[in-house]
């Protein structure tokens, strides 16, 4: 679907449910998740990708390594609330064996690309984590500002949140 120097993306499928809970399942990976995934939770993110997949032509896509053909992480687009409208977001999750090696803006540059490109979005997003150093970097190296900030309530604690954000 998306290819890059290092990388492709490509839909997830039920297939990838292994490489799926090496990320979902990893306690440090998860921090700002409040914590792992259960198996039951890793097959509800799966389907809700897939279901994406179906209704919006586009998701969390699973992140390849060209080299070894294995998947590290997820990344891609997916419609999130901000501000009582919806806004098309850039997340990204990998595995932490595969973190600090420019994997994540490698991918999150090309989601961007893509949303400008093929959906002819005008504008796209970062929600992310106010703990969440690494990837506050990763969206500020992919052009983005911070443009607001909101609390979520998820699993039972308090979230504050930044916004970033691109305009085309």
């Amino acid at each position: 679907m998306i290819e890059t120097e290092r990388l492709y993306l490509r839909e997830l499928r039920q297939a990838d449910s292994d490489s799926l809970r090496k990320i979902l399942q990893d306690e440090q990976t998860m921090y700002a998740y409040e914590g792992a995934f259960d198996d039951k939770e890793v097959q509800n993110w799966l389907d809700k990708q897939i279901e994406n997949y179906r209704r919006d032509g586009f998701g969390l896509w699973a992140v390849i390594l060209k080299e070894t053909d294995e998947m590290i992480g997820q990344c891609g687009l997916t419609w999130q609330d901000f501000a009582d409208q919806k806004v098309l977001e850039i997340g990204y999750l990998f595995q932490r064996g595969f973190w600090h090696n420019g994997y994540a803006i490698e991918a999150a540059k090309a989601c961007k690309t893509y949303a400008f490109e093929n959906l002819q979005a005008e504008e796209v997003f970062s929600i992310i984590r106010d703990t969440n150093t690494a990837s506050q970097k990763v969206a500020e190296r992919n052009g983005m500002t911070r443009s607001g900030e909101f609390v979520k309530h998820y699993r039972g604690a308090v979230m504050p949140h930044y916004v970033y954000s691109v305009q085309k």
